[in-house]
Parts: C-alpha cells; sequence; structure tokens
C-alpha cells in the first residue's frame, strides 16, 4: 500500500483494486476463470491457493484495514477460525481460549480439538489474570474475542498481548463484532486478526466468508495448512466482498451512532431489565473499550422483564427483522439461545450469562426514531 493512502474510506474504496487494462472501466474486473497458465508466467495461479487475481487484490485491502502484512480470505469465518487455530496447533499442544465466545467457535474446539490430540482449557473471566492462570508447558496459542458475542465483553488486548509474549505465546483474535474500522488489534500487540466477513465486510446479508490477517510470516503457516483444507472462496463472491468493502467505513459509523442511542433508549424502558453495550458509561469494561476502540460498534444484547415474552416480542415487531446472523444494513435481531449459541449446553450459557430471555440485536442503518417506534410499539402491544 502507498504509505500516503492512510485514510480509512480511502483504503475501503482504493487499496487491492485491479486495474482494467483493456477498457479502463472504474471498478475492479473479475476474473472468473478457475485453470490459468502455469508456463512462462510470474505466478502460478489456482483458485484453491488464494492467488487468483481478485482474491490477491481483496486480500490487500483486508491488510492494509488491519494494519497487517499480509491476509488470506475464507470461505465462511470458521474456516479462517478453524484453519488459524489449526495451523499453531497440533497433537500434545494446548490452547487457553475466552471464556466468552462464539458458540460456533466453542462447538468446534469442544466437538474437534480432542481428535486432533489438542488440550484447551476456557478461562474463567477475561482479564489477562484470567487467561494467565490457564497456561500450561505445552500451551502454545492464546485465543480472545472482544466485544464477545452476544455479551459484548471487552478484553484489554494490551495487556492480553503483553502477558502472550512474556510466555513466547500467539495471540489470535475475533475482531468480527468491532471490524477493522472500530478496532485494530495488531496496533496493541496481537498477532493474529480473524473475522466472519459475512458481517461488516459484507454488509449486506448476501456474503458467506471470513478473513485472517497478520504478519507473512504468520500468514505463510495458515496457507500452507489452508491450501490443504481448501476453503478458499469464488472469485464472483471475492469481488462483491471487495465491492461492498467500499462503504464499510460509511455503514459502520452509521450503525455505531444508532447502536448507542439504542442503547440509551433501551436503558431507559422500564420494559428493558439491562442493556449490555460498550459504549454505555455503565458497562463494567467501558473505560478499557474507549481506551482501544475508536468506536463501540453496531452490535448490542438486552434482556426483557421477565414477565414479558421474549418471542411474543420479536413477533410482534414491523421493521426489526427477527433473524440469524449479523451486520447487515438492515436491522435485526434473535435469542442467542435458539441460534448463534444453540449448540452450547443449558449449563454452559448460564455460567457465561446468555439467559433464554437474552436478545441480541444488530443495528443497521436506517433511521433510528423508526426503530424506536418499532420497539415501543411491540412492547405495548405484549404488555
Amino acid at each position: 500500500m502507498n504509505s500516503k493512502i492512510k485514510g480509512l474510506n480511502t483504503i475501503c474504496t482504493h487499496v487491492g483494486e485491479l486495474e482494467d487494462k483493456q477498457h479502463k472501466g472504474a471498478v475492479s474486473p473479475l476474473y472468473m476463470s478457475t485453470s490459468y497458465a502455469y508456463e512462462d508466467v510470474d505466478v502460478k495461479r489456482y483458485p484453491r491457493y488464494f492467488n487468483t487475481p481478485n482474491q490477491e487484490g481483496l486480500c490487500k485491502k483486508i491488510a492494509a484495514l488491519e494494519h497487517a502484512e499480509s491476509a488470506l480470505i475464507f470461505g465462511s469465518g470458521m474456516a479462517a477460525v478453524s484453519t488459524s487455530l489449526l495451523a499453531f496447533l497440533g497433537a500434545g499442544d494446548h490452547v487457553v481460549l475466552q471464556q466468552t465466545l462464539y458458540g460456533g467457535t466453542y462447538n468446534l474446539i469442544n466437538e474437534e480439538f480432542s481428535k486432533y490430540g489438542i488440550e484447551y482449557s476456557f478461562t474463567s473471566g477475561w482479564n489477562a489474570e484470567a487467561f494467565e492462570a490457564e497456561i500450561k508447558a505445552n500451551t502454545k496459542v492464546i485465543y480472545i474475542e472482544t466485544p464477545s458475542n452476544p455479551l459484548l465483553t471487552i478484553t484489554d488486548l494490551e495487556a492480553i498481548a503483553a502477558m502472550a509474549k512474556k510466555h513466547g505465546l500467539i495471540t489470535m483474535i475475533d475482531n468480527t463484532f468491532a471490524s477493522p474500522v472500530n478496532q485494530n488489534p495488531i496496533d496493541f500487540g496481537i498477532d493474529i486478526v480473524i473475522h466472519s466477513a459475512t458481517k461488516y465486510m459484507g454488509g449486506h446479508s448476501d456474503i458467506c466468508a471470513g478473513a485472517v490477517a497478520s504478519t507473512t510470516e504468520n500468514m505463510d503457516r495458515i496457507f500452507q495448512l489452508a491450501k490443504n483444507f481448501g476453503g478458499s472462496l469464488s472469485d464472483y463472491t471475492v469481488w462483491l466482498l471487495e465491492r461492498s468493502m467500499k462503504t464499510m467505513g460509511i455503514r459502520v459509523k452509521a450503525q455505531n451512532e444508532n447502536a448507542l442511542a439504542m442503547a440509551i433508549f433501551l436503558d431507559g424502558l422500564e420494559e428493558v431489565e439491562k442493556v449490555y453495550y460498550p459504549g454505555l458509561p455503565t458497562h463494567i469494561d467501558h473505560d478499557i473499550a474507549k481506551k482501544q476502540m475508536k468506536g463501540y460498534g453496531g452490535m448490542l444484547s438486552f434482556e426483557l422483564n421477565e414477565k414479558l415474552d421474549s418471542s411474543k416480542f420479536q413477533k410482534a415487531l414491523n421493521l426489526i427483522k427477527p433473524s440469524m446472523s449479523l451486520a447487515g444494513v438492515e436491522s435485526t435481531l434473535l435469542s442467542p439461545t435458539q441460534t448463534s449459541h444453540a449448540l452450547m449446553s443449558a449449563e454452559v450459557r448460564a455460567e457465561q450469562g446468555i439467559s433464554d430471555g437474552l436478545i441480541r440485536f444488530s443495528l443497521g442503518i436506517e433511521e433510528i426514531e423508526d426503530l424506536k417506534k418499532d420497539i415501543q410499539q411491540a412492547l405495548n402491544s405484549i404488555k
């Protein structure tokens, strides 16, 4: 990347774009070929090797956004998570993972790691001391998620990175909820940054993808496994994702503003028992979030008064959609116990504080007053 190009929206729009040398079009051309020449060429291109023109261009954009040397784009967020972890862990190794994790990641660890002979520990909390307490002689990786899904806990990136370096460990983060717009973990010493690119990078609820960014050395190690696992992305989807990312900075800024306004609104309703949003001064980790985030994100969670039926409330909404996934331009909400964290046992969910009445809310870019009115009319209709 040209060192003079530093503005977020400039990076989103221009870094990694491919030049249309034939027709001089304003956008990157799409190269759909799955078969490329191998003789007398500088690069032997093959889709599964993550090096088609569109793949390479998009990876440059992601690396620039995360202040990394290199990046890879995957077929899903879980492909990015699993490949990154298994690239640095083998039989006999141990990994320490944050207690508050996305349900899919938790299930990957619980269901698959014992088959590989990999040991693991979940922390009792999410501060550096909780992680350090779980470190063993065979520990290789520290894995965190901040803000976490779905309770928006905040982990101190600088403290985790310093602690891990003291023990010679690799640090990985799921940075999905923050997006590169709001948080750049590499600036705080974290080694490897992972995203479900389905979410804020895609932003329109029509793309499934994952991304990883780090040093060239770390990314080469991840690539060596990735090419064997085959989790690459079709070039048409890569092209769509590159197009979507051009507006990511603008979209996420609007979602940040809506989420903060909605958190304040919900916090003032008698029907709402509790609101989880790091932008609220009352949030337990607000000071840490303020230190390491540029914006507090478009995600929040809340619990209704126990006398109110969460399911009936969701069905009474007219504008906001009860829907799986998150981070689209449209506002959506869901019950984590039925969706994102359904694979966890009820006992584990209870330990993490994920109640049956918890609602995870992804703010879109609609007018905030319209969203507030929809919430209010839904509450009025079920009381």
